[in-house]
């Protein structure tokens, strides 16, 4: 089992950029795929990044394909989502999770392990 804390959020203008933080407690972190998903107002939550058990695969949604950049640091059970070039399109509470299937077979579903959140307002 794993235990995920987002951190990172915040107000920021358009063009800013924002790096979000994903504790991860345990010692089975390099085990689980890592993704980032966020849910704005009124929407369905959607997958925006993800990467793989040692960090040499990456996938990213067309949103965020050239801004966001996903990485890992299984040393300190850390996942990161840098964030630049933002719009105000991308406000909306962002999630971290972890699923210990292969980053080709993560299903990001109920089994998966998800955080909390952290909100990202990006002002016009």
């Amino acid at each position: 089992q794993v235990q995920l804390v987002e951190s990172g959020g915040g107000l920021m203008q358009a063009g800013g950029s924002l790096r979000l933080s994903c504790a991860a407690s345990g010692r089975t972190f390099s085990t689980y795929a890592m993704g980032w998903f966020r849910q704005a107002p009124g929407k369905d939550r959607e997958f925006v990044a993800a990467i793989s058990r040692n960090g040499t695969n990456t996938n990213y949604a067309n949103s965020a394909k050239g801004r966001f950049t996903i990485s890992r640091d299984n040393g300190k059970n850390m996942v990161y989502l840098q964030m630049n070039s933002l719009k105000p399109e991308d406000t909306a509470v962002y999630y971290c999770a972890a699923d210990q299937r292969a980053l080709s077979k993560a299903r990001w579903g109920i089994d998966s392990y998800w955080g909390q959140g952290t909100q990202v307002t990006v002002s016009s």
